[in-house]
């Protein structure tokens, strides 16, 4: 039963419904903790001035293009996702705040039109939960096939930690505080209760790992702040023909 909440459809409307608020809940949910997050995972990729192409993976509003451009500021970046009240607000975000500049895709990364060798780049903040093992394999495989050899990638996602008082505290405030300022913010809180789902099955970046580290790529596993994110980056080799 459980796997249902996997179904992209499902999880499709759930970003939908929570588009209005989701920005701000991320902020809180993470105690401030996303931006700070969000700039320390591209700093596993080296910095650039190059024309290089990064594509941001669900991409959701938007809340990674401001460190990514600043990070790659003559990059061309491109943002998927799937959901159309996210994608409403990034497009706003992408008019005021980036000149219309970012490519933006309409597209379920499960099912993309996206072209092999391609990137030098791909990233994806806080998107990994809310797939199960075999959408994860998939994941890994696109990411391999639209990474150029020697591309790199970087990947973050919320984590259950393992500290026991630290796990504690983190359910107590994504599980019950936080579908009440859902209520407060949106007046149902069910979609925020879902988020703690998804992070209680997810637990942690480590099945992804080595999902990514199985698919061929070379891949490293990082934690952030005692474990309550975690992730994982690396780089697409390159095969030497003889």
């Amino acid at each position: 039963m459980i796997d249902n909440i996997y179904n992209p459809e499902y999880v499709k409307t759930l970003f939908d419904k929570m588009s209005q608020s989701y920005e701000r809940m991320n902020y809180i949910t993470s105690f401030g903790f996303s931006i700070r997050w969000r700039k320390q995972f591209l700093k596993n990729i080296e910095k650039s001035s190059e024309k290089i192409k990064i594509i941001d993976l669900l991409s959701g509003m938007g809340e990674t293009w401001g460190p990514t451009m600043k990070r790659f500021p003559n990059a061309e970046l491109t943002a998927l996702d799937f959901s159309e009240g996210m994608l409403n607000y990034a497009t706003k975000k992408n008019t005021k705040y980036f000149k219309s500049n970012i490519h933006i895709l309409h597209q379920d990364i499960l099912k993309n039109q996206l072209p092999k060798n391609h990137f030098d780049i791909v990233i994806c903040s806080f998107g990994l939960k809310t797939f199960n093992e075999e959408q994860l394999i998939i994941l890994a495989n696109v990411v391999e096939q639209i990474l150029k050899p020697g591309g790199q990638f970087s990947f973050i996602e919320v984590s259950k930690p393992k500290n026991k008082l630290l796990q504690k505290l983190y359910g107590l405030y994504l599980g019950k505080i936080i579908p009440i300022l859902g209520r407060i913010l949106l007046g149902n809180p069910e979609e925020y209760k879902m988020l703690w789902k998804y992070t209680l099955q997810f637990e942690n970046s480590n099945k992804a790992f080595e999902i990514f580290k199985s698919s061929g790529l070379k891949t490293t596993y990082q934690i952030y702040f005692f474990g309550c994110a975690s992730g994982f980056n690396g780089r697409k080799q390159i095969s030497i023909n003889h």
